[in-house]
Protein backbone atom coordinates (compact mmCIF):
# COMPACT_ATOMS: atom_id res chain seq x y z
CA UNK A 1 0.00 0.00 0.00
CA UNK A 2 1.32 3.44 -0.90
CA UNK A 3 2.03 5.76 2.00
CA UNK A 4 0.68 9.30 2.36
CA UNK A 5 4.20 10.60 1.63
CA UNK A 6 4.51 8.44 -1.47
CA UNK A 7 1.15 9.60 -2.84
CA UNK A 8 1.84 13.26 -2.08
CA UNK A 9 5.27 13.17 -3.74
CA UNK A 10 3.85 11.42 -6.82
CA UNK A 11 1.20 14.15 -7.05
CA UNK A 12 3.79 16.94 -6.71
CA UNK A 13 5.96 15.34 -9.41
CA UNK A 14 2.96 15.01 -11.73
CA UNK A 15 2.00 18.66 -11.09
CA UNK A 16 5.54 19.88 -11.83
CA UNK A 17 5.65 17.85 -15.05
CA UNK A 18 2.30 19.30 -16.17
CA UNK A 19 3.11 22.85 -15.06
CA UNK A 20 6.89 23.45 -15.08
CA UNK A 21 8.15 26.39 -13.02
CA UNK A 22 10.68 28.91 -14.34
CA UNK A 23 14.08 28.69 -12.70
CA UNK A 24 14.35 24.99 -12.00
CA UNK A 25 13.64 21.48 -13.14
CA UNK A 26 13.00 18.46 -10.95
CA UNK A 27 12.51 14.74 -11.38
CA UNK A 28 13.26 11.45 -9.71
CA UNK A 29 16.84 10.23 -9.40
CA UNK A 30 15.48 6.71 -9.93
CA UNK A 31 11.93 5.99 -11.09
CA UNK A 32 11.54 3.35 -8.39
CA UNK A 33 12.20 5.81 -5.51
CA UNK A 34 9.84 8.78 -5.14
CA UNK A 35 11.74 9.88 -1.99
CA UNK A 36 14.88 11.06 -3.84
CA UNK A 37 14.65 13.85 -6.40
CA UNK A 38 17.19 15.39 -8.73
CA UNK A 39 16.83 19.18 -8.95
CA UNK A 40 18.58 21.62 -11.26
CA UNK A 41 18.39 25.28 -10.35
CA UNK A 42 19.16 27.89 -12.99
CA UNK A 43 21.16 30.74 -11.47
CA UNK A 44 18.70 33.61 -10.94
CA UNK A 45 19.01 36.60 -13.30
CA UNK A 46 20.75 39.71 -11.96
CA UNK A 47 22.65 37.74 -9.30
CA UNK A 48 26.23 36.46 -9.11
CA UNK A 49 24.78 33.00 -9.88
CA UNK A 50 23.23 34.03 -13.22
CA UNK A 51 24.06 31.58 -16.01
CA UNK A 52 24.85 28.71 -13.67
CA UNK A 53 23.17 25.30 -13.57
CA UNK A 54 23.28 23.98 -10.03
CA UNK A 55 22.39 20.34 -9.47
CA UNK A 56 21.13 19.03 -6.15
CA UNK A 57 19.54 16.00 -4.55
CA UNK A 58 16.41 16.49 -2.47
CA UNK A 59 15.77 13.59 -0.07
CA UNK A 60 12.39 13.17 1.60
CA UNK A 61 11.82 11.38 4.92
CA UNK A 62 9.19 8.61 5.18
CA UNK A 63 6.97 10.92 7.28
CA UNK A 64 6.94 13.75 4.71
CA UNK A 65 5.17 16.23 4.82
CA UNK A 66 5.32 16.19 8.62
CA UNK A 67 9.13 16.44 8.45
CA UNK A 68 11.19 18.42 5.95
CA UNK A 69 13.36 17.03 3.19
CA UNK A 70 17.07 17.73 2.97
CA UNK A 71 18.68 19.32 -0.06
CA UNK A 72 22.31 18.96 -1.01
CA UNK A 73 23.97 20.56 -4.01
CA UNK A 74 26.11 18.17 -6.03
CA UNK A 75 27.50 21.11 -8.01
CA UNK A 76 29.91 23.44 -6.19
CA UNK A 77 28.05 26.41 -4.69
CA UNK A 78 29.84 29.17 -2.80
CA UNK A 79 27.19 30.71 -0.58
CA UNK A 80 26.76 31.70 3.09
CA UNK A 81 23.76 29.36 3.48
CA UNK A 82 25.31 26.28 1.87
CA UNK A 83 27.66 24.09 3.88
CA UNK A 84 30.95 23.19 2.18
CA UNK A 85 29.57 19.66 1.56
CA UNK A 86 26.68 21.20 -0.43
CA UNK A 87 23.94 20.84 2.20
CA UNK A 88 21.48 23.73 2.09
CA UNK A 89 20.77 25.53 5.35
CA UNK A 90 17.52 27.47 5.07
CA UNK A 91 14.85 27.99 7.72
CA UNK A 92 12.03 26.19 5.93
CA UNK A 93 14.14 22.98 5.88
CA UNK A 94 14.61 23.04 9.65
CA UNK A 95 12.36 20.76 11.73
CA UNK A 96 9.00 22.24 12.73
CA UNK A 97 8.45 24.00 16.02
CA UNK A 98 10.50 26.38 18.10
CA UNK A 99 14.18 26.88 17.29
CA UNK A 100 16.25 25.50 20.19
CA UNK A 101 18.84 28.22 19.47
CA UNK A 102 16.28 31.02 19.34
CA UNK A 103 17.33 32.33 15.89
CA UNK A 104 14.15 31.48 13.99
CA UNK A 105 10.47 31.83 14.64
CA UNK A 106 8.42 28.63 14.45
CA UNK A 107 6.57 30.24 11.51
CA UNK A 108 9.84 30.44 9.54
CA UNK A 109 10.60 26.74 9.96
CA UNK A 110 9.19 23.68 8.21
CA UNK A 111 5.43 23.41 7.80
CA UNK A 112 3.63 20.53 6.03
CA UNK A 113 2.09 22.97 3.54
CA UNK A 114 5.47 23.35 1.78
CA UNK A 115 5.90 21.62 -1.56
CA UNK A 116 8.88 20.84 -3.75
CA UNK A 117 8.02 24.00 -5.67
CA UNK A 118 7.88 26.25 -2.60
CA UNK A 119 11.13 24.78 -1.26
CA UNK A 120 13.07 25.27 -4.50
CA UNK A 121 11.67 28.77 -4.99
CA UNK A 122 12.86 29.60 -1.44
CA UNK A 123 16.32 28.29 -2.31
CA UNK A 124 16.39 30.38 -5.50
CA UNK A 125 15.47 33.39 -3.34
CA UNK A 126 18.25 32.41 -0.92
CA UNK A 127 20.75 32.54 -3.81
CA UNK A 128 19.57 36.08 -4.55
CA UNK A 129 19.58 37.24 -0.91
CA UNK A 130 21.99 35.38 1.37
CA UNK A 131 21.40 35.39 5.12
CA UNK A 132 24.83 36.12 6.55
CA UNK A 133 23.51 36.45 10.12
CA UNK A 134 23.40 32.68 10.76
CA UNK A 135 25.62 31.20 8.05
CA UNK A 136 26.32 27.57 7.25
CA UNK A 137 29.54 28.63 5.52
CA UNK A 138 31.17 31.21 7.78
CA UNK A 139 33.98 31.96 5.32
CA UNK A 140 31.50 32.69 2.50
CA UNK A 141 29.45 34.89 4.83
CA UNK A 142 32.54 36.83 5.88
CA UNK A 143 33.50 37.37 2.22
CA UNK A 144 29.91 38.37 1.36
CA UNK A 145 30.07 41.07 4.04
CA UNK A 146 33.68 42.22 3.80
CA UNK A 147 35.05 41.38 0.35
CA UNK A 148 32.21 41.24 -2.16
CA UNK A 149 34.63 41.23 -5.12
CA UNK A 150 36.39 38.05 -3.92
CA UNK A 151 32.99 36.48 -3.17
CA UNK A 152 31.84 37.28 -6.72
CA UNK A 153 35.02 35.71 -8.18
CA UNK A 154 34.45 32.46 -6.29
CA UNK A 155 30.81 32.33 -7.36
CA UNK A 156 31.86 33.02 -10.97
CA UNK A 157 34.18 29.99 -10.84
CA UNK A 158 31.26 27.87 -9.58
CA UNK A 159 29.07 29.18 -12.42
CA UNK A 160 31.74 28.35 -15.02
CA UNK A 161 32.25 24.84 -13.61
CA UNK A 162 28.48 24.25 -13.61
CA UNK A 163 28.33 25.25 -17.29
CA UNK A 164 31.20 22.91 -18.17
CA UNK A 165 29.32 19.99 -16.61
CA UNK A 166 26.42 20.32 -19.09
Amino acid sequence: MASQANLLLQKQLKDLCKNPVDGFSAGLVDDSNVFEWSVTIVGPPDTFYEGGFFNAIMSFPPDYPNSPPTMKFTTDVWHPNVYTDGTVCISILHPPGDDPNGYELASERWMPIHTVESIVLSIISMLSSPNDESPANVEAAKEWRENRDEFRKKVSRCVRRSQEML
